[in-house]
This record gives structure tokens, sequence and C-alpha cells, in this order.
């Protein structure tokens, strides 16, 4: 907050002391080293791919690329062993199908490299409980009636390792994961003022396409049920899109698009034209819901069809997917390894 300034008796001229400023973020190199993480916790759906794949895929030729499928944090909402291996696979086998290239990004599963199990109790040591307790993540699961597991309080404990042990300086997220980020900023400088400059700061980098609703139009989540499945097709794809939740104005009167779930959907698939000329339709009138949901269902055709029939291959042939897997967390495995090794000797553990 902004320093309160002095009453009548204030000098003339006199501005107020200005708050305290965190440093501005280094720049960055051509070609950073990008980290991020999806949880297996359901089948993919659009939200996860405009907010995040979609992002990762496209990075993947501008830097040195980590992705990682987030089993370990899973763990916090799924208690069936053969159900998260299950999603962990159907993960894999969407990112590849999408377009991920194994040779251009380390790919792999979380809990395949074990060492960031231990860097996570490195950094809950130097981690204050105040700065967990103030987890707008952890708050608000909580107050949704998630129970509040030592797991769940932590997650930021490991969210930190998870970037921290890469050594990575780019961290592509949604805004509603800023604040982890920002933590994980001062999980690294606590943990370099005890012991030296061991770990590399990260920064964020916001998805272009921050929350993307769902069909009851809060943000899609797996959680609220309100999803449009990656690769639904068919009947299941048409009962979801038709079953946006929309208001009862008549198709004769003029509508506000910005205030529609099926115009924000619709949006994600058009060009800055299509979604003007749309938006015009919406507030001049004699357009019903039903006629911009059919158009959506059309877009999600043409996006995602062609991917399909790639995971289907994927899917039947577990030895590929596996294979990359382990391949990829052999190579991520090369990096941990060395950065727990520093954080290990600069603890006195070694």
């Amino acid at each position: 907050m902004p320093a309160t300034p002095g009453g009548p008796t204030a000098a003339p001229n006199t501005a107020p002391a200005a708050a305290p400023a965190r440093a501005a973020a280094p720049a960055l190199p051509t070609r950073p080293r990008i980290l991020s993480g999806i949880q297996p916790s359901g089948r993919p759906h659009i939200g996860n791919y405009f907010g995040a794949i979609q992002q990762h895929i496209q990075l993947q030729d501008q830097g040195e690329a980590f992705y990682f499928i987030a089993n370990f944090h899973a763990l916090n909402t799924i208690k069936d062993a053969a159900q998260l291996r299950e999603l962990t696979f159907d993960v894999a086998a969407t990112y590849l199908a999408l377009g991920l290239d194994p040779k251009k990004a380390v790919f792999f599963r979380q809990s395949d490299v074990p060492e960031v199990t231990e860097l996570a109790w490195l950094l809950a040591t130097v981690t204050g409980m105040g700065l967990l307790e103030r987890a707008h993540a952890y708050k608000d699961k909580v107050a949704k009636g998630s129970p509040a597991g030592v797991g769940l309080f932590t997650y930021p404990v490991l969210m930190a390792a998870d970037i921290l042990i890469y050594k990575s300086q780019l961290v592509p997220v949604g805004q509603d994961q800023v604040q982890h980020i920002e933590m994980t900023q001062d999980m690294a400088e606590h943990f370099n003022h005890a012991y030296g400059p061991v770990l590399v700061r990260p920064e964020a980098r916001l998805s272009p396409t921050p929350k993307v609703p769902g069909t009851d139009g809060q943000k899609m989540s797996k959680s609220y049920g309100n999803t449009i499945e990656l690769f639904a097709e068919g009947a299941p794809l048409k009962k979801a899109v038709m079953g946006i939740v929309t208001d009862s104005t008549p198709v004769e009167a003029p509508k506000d698009p910005q205030r529609c779930t099926a115009f924000a959907l619709y949006s994600l698939f058009a060009n800055e034209s299509e979604r003007a000329e749309l938006a015009e339709r919406y507030r001049k009138g004699g357009l019903g819901y039903g006629e911009v949901k059919k158009e959506l269902l059309a877009r999600l055709e043409a996006q995602f069809a062609p991917f399909r029939q790639r995971r289907r291959e994927l899917l039947s042939d577990r030895a590929q997917v596996e294979a990359v897997l382990r391949d990829g967390a052999e190579r991520a495995r090369a990096v941990a390894r060395q950065t727990l090794a520093e954080a290990r000797r600069a603890c006195g553990l070694e």
C-alpha cells in the first residue's frame, strides 16, 4: 500500500515515502530453460489446451523445455492406483498427439525423478508457515470443501522444488498460478540467503488465455464437472456443447456477447474479424444461442478431429509412450541430480 501523506502541517511539496519495490526481473537469455507441468487428475479438456498445452507445444521451439506429468501432486485428489496410472498415460498420449516433440522437449513423469522430493524437504526447512498459509489455491480449495491435508498445504513447496531442481528460468502459468511462482522465488531467495547462490530465480510467463470458462460459466475445471473434453466426439461432444448455460433472452432480442459463455468459447477458435462479426450479430438481435453453439461445435471438430487418430495410435502402443517417458526421465534426472548435489553440499549434507 502507498504511504499515507502528511497532515496539514506537512512541509510543502513533500512527497510520501515510496513503498519498497521488488527488484526488476533480470533479462532472460535468448533460449531460456522452460518448465511446466500438468496434473493427471482427469481427461484433458479444452481449458487445459488453451490455458497450457498449446503454449507448451509452441515454446518447445523457443527454449530448453522441461514438461512433466505431475502425478505426485495428483495424489492429493486421486486415491486409486489404477486410475492414476491410466490418467497419467492418457496425458502423455495427449501431449504427443497434439504435437509435443520428445526430441525438442524433455517430457517425463514427476515421480520418475525422486530427487524432487528431497529438494522439497530442503526448501521446507527454510519456508515459513505464514507463506504457505497465504496461498490462495489452498484457501480456495478448503473453502470449497476439499480435505485440508498436509499434501495440499505443502503443495507450493513441492511445486517450488519442481521448478528449482531444473534451474528453470521461465515458467508458463495461468493467472491463478502466479502467486505460486512468487512463492517459489521467495523460497529460492531464502535458501540462497542461508546457504549461498545455488538456486536460480524463475520468472512467470502468463498464458495468453489465462482463463477458459466452463459450460456453466465458471472456470473450466474437472472438479466442477463443467469441461469439454479435448478428444470428445459424436454425441458426448454435442451434449457438452449444447449444454452450455445461457440466459433466457429471446432470439429476436439484442444480447451482450461479453456476458455469454458460448461466445467466450467460440472466441478461442476465431480470429479477430470473426469475433467482431459475431459480436455485432449479438448486439443487433435475431441470433439464437443454439446457432452459436452449433458454430462452436463445428470449430471444435475442425480443430481437434485431425489429432484423434494419432491419439488412438498412441493409446494402443503403450511401449512407445513409455519409452518417451523413460528417456525424458533420464534426461531430467541428469539435471536434477546435479542441482540436488549442489544443494546438499551447501547444506552440509555431503
